[in-house]
């Protein structure tokens, strides 16, 4: 196994194409051992050149009810009645300290999403 640094998008590429090889190796074998390493540095690599920033509040939230089957009631406990809830879901009410607190505590949204634009 010869393990080099990602470079550019050919050497991405390359490495992908390897983890596709690898990647259902089983634990404790020298494969298993390349495929993290690799997995590191793509990561690595991903974060430096194709950085995202966080996500807009709403598309945190929304992206979080998604992964949870949330309904917009759900959300009740979190940042108060209804019609709140359907301000701040459709970009009409800002997030109040109160509710993003309540939010990260509740459904594990990272503070850096629900800050993210804040004034």
């Amino acid at each position: 196994m010869t393990i080099r640094p990602i470079r550019d998008e050919d050497d991405l590429k390359a490495v992908l194409a390897r983890l596709d090889v690898i990647f259902q190796a089983d634990e404790h074998t020298p494969e298993a051992d390349e495929r993290d390493v690799l997995v590191m540095l793509v990561e690595a690599y991903e974060r430096k050149h194709h950085a995202f920033g966080p996500l807009d509040p709403v598309d945190a939230i929304k992206f979080r009810m998604e992964q949870q089957g949330l309904t917009a009631r759900d959300l009740e406990p979190f940042i108060g009645p209804s019609g709140r809830v359907s301000e701040v879901l459709n970009r009409k009410r800002r997030l109040s300290l109160r509710m993003v607190q309540r939010l990260h505590d509740g459904l594990d949204i990272p503070y850096e999403s629900l800050l993210s634009g804040a004034a």
